[in-house]
């Protein structure tokens, strides 16, 4: 029997050469993590409409070429990130700085780390330590993702954050990943944060890059929250108006722990945010939530797997969509409760608001359930603003656009006041994203 040869786009045909060219230039143990990486990759290809999965985002179609491989950042460019760090506002105290998908140190507040947290390179922590390999390898969901292999081919540098076991950082850490002005490149990141036993910490990622740069971006979070911790992830996706960006995150929650985490997009011309989570060990819960501001013909596709693999655990994910000019929204979720996943209980709820004829949201919630005593449910709305709502406040004085913005924060707080409770560290995360939220009202 004749082997059947795939054809490869351009795109996917550069990515192979760019992994050839790059191939063996780091350590052993981050050498079989790449090698692994493109292994999958070439099998699976950059995926299409006909991937489930993929069916709203055909990368194949939106990604026609692939960039540049971006390369470690000079002394010019880490001068001019500062710019951009200087404009962006501070949340806590201690940023760190990945340039380029590259660990900067001269760009980061290190002497600021709090006691029990410490930051390293991935490069340079995966030489020392060979050992973590084993984490950033991914699990099952994530080994089958195209997109999670794309990032193991090209993986190259990022973060180590280690929170140790009973520590409580009290303020939080910004991961600040920044893409510089200048020629179209692709950029690679992957970030591993571990949070010890009976630990708490709030942990900030923020991407931003320049308008009218063409560039791709595939950046990995990864995640575990140890027995006993808690762990507030926040997220903010402003990236250029002409960018794609790939983002995944992958989160492993231990035995009577909690991880709420939080996103904020707006910026990309093409987005996906994956996140795959899987509870490892009993009563612990779980928060999953997002606001999605789209307008002209952006399109941003959140696509979540939550597993609960084992009894007595919480999950509950809530998304809200803001969709203006001609945006497409996705939203894809699935809960899928193990036979042995006893007293799960897991709510799911995707939301969107229609400002315009134009936009367009797909929506497709799942359940897998193979237990029998369970608590699931989701569910889905996508309308317009009530116009009952809007002639209430336009009769008492306040102008239309006023009265739309007032009604459209109303909707995304409900995703974002409560993210963290009352704790002082992710409160100017929330205003941060407030904020974000009445610029995008205010230049829509």
């Amino acid at each position: 029997m004749n082997a059947v040869t795939p054809i490869r786009t351009p795109a996917e045909q550069a990515l192979i050469g760019a992994y050839a060219a790059t191939k063996g230039a780091g350590s052993e143990a981050l050498e079989a993590l790449r090698s692994a990486g493109f292994f999958r990759f070439e099998m699976l290809g950059l995926p299409h409409r006909r991937v489930e999965e993929w069916k709203y985002t055909d990368l194949r179609t939106m990604m026609r070429d692939a960039k540049p491989f971006a390369g470690a950042p000079d002394a010019a460019t880490l001068l001019a990130a500062k710019t951009s760090l200087y404009a962006l506002p501070r949340i806590g105290e201690c940023r760190i700085v990945v340039l380029d998908g590259a660990f900067a140190p001269e760009l980061s507040d290190l002497s600021k780390l709090p006691a029990g947290v410490t930051v390293s390179g991935l490069a340079d922590a995966l030489a020392r330590r060979p050992a973590i390999a084993a984490r950033l390898a991914g699990g099952t969901i994530a080994q089958g993702n195209a997109a999670f292999a794309l990032n193991a081919s090209f993986l190259s540098d990022g973060l180590l954050v280690e929170i140790a076991p009973g520590a409580e950082v009290g303020h939080a850490l910004d991961l600040v990943s920044i893409v510089s002005d200048g020629p179209a490149r692709f950029v690679n990141l992957r970030n591993l944060v571990i949070v010890g036993d009976k630990a708490s910490a709030t942990i900030v990622e923020t991407h931003i890059g320049p308008d009218g740069a063409d560039y791709q971006k595939n950046s990995v979070l990864q995640v575990v929250v140890g027995a006993g911790a808690t762990l507030e992830h926040g997220r903010r996706q402003v990236d250029g108006k002409d960018a794609l960006h790939l983002a995944t995150l992958e989160a492993e929650i231990g035995a009577d722990a909690h991880f709420d985490s939080l996103t904020l997009t707006t910026g990309a011309a093409i987005s996906r945010n994956q996140l795959f989570v899987r509870f490892a060990g009993e009563h612990s819960t779980a928060s999953l939530r997002g606001v999605s501001m789209l307008r002209g013909k952006q399109h941003s596709d959140t696509t979540l797997v939550v597993e609960h693999a084992v009894p007595h655990c919480d999950s509950r994910e809530t998304f809200k969509h803001v969709l203006d000019g001609e945006a497409h929204g996705v939203f894809q979720g699935k809960i899928i409760v193990a036979p042995d996943a006893q007293k799960t209980d897991g709510k799911m709820m995707s939301q969107a608001i229609m400002l315009a004829e134009g936009p367009s949201m797909d929506n497709k919630p799942e359940l897998e359930i193979f237990a029998d005593d369970v608590q699931c449910g989701h569910g889905c709305t996508c309308g317009a603003l009530d116009p009952d709502l809007m002639f209430y406040l336009k009769a008492r004085g306040i102008p239309h656009a006023e009265a739309e913005a007032l009604l459209i924060e109303a909707f995304a707080r409900e995703a974002i006041e409560d993210f963290g409770g009352d704790l002082p560290a992710v409160e100017e995360l929330r205003e941060a994203m407030f904020g974000t939220i009445a610029e995008w009202m205010r230049t829509r």
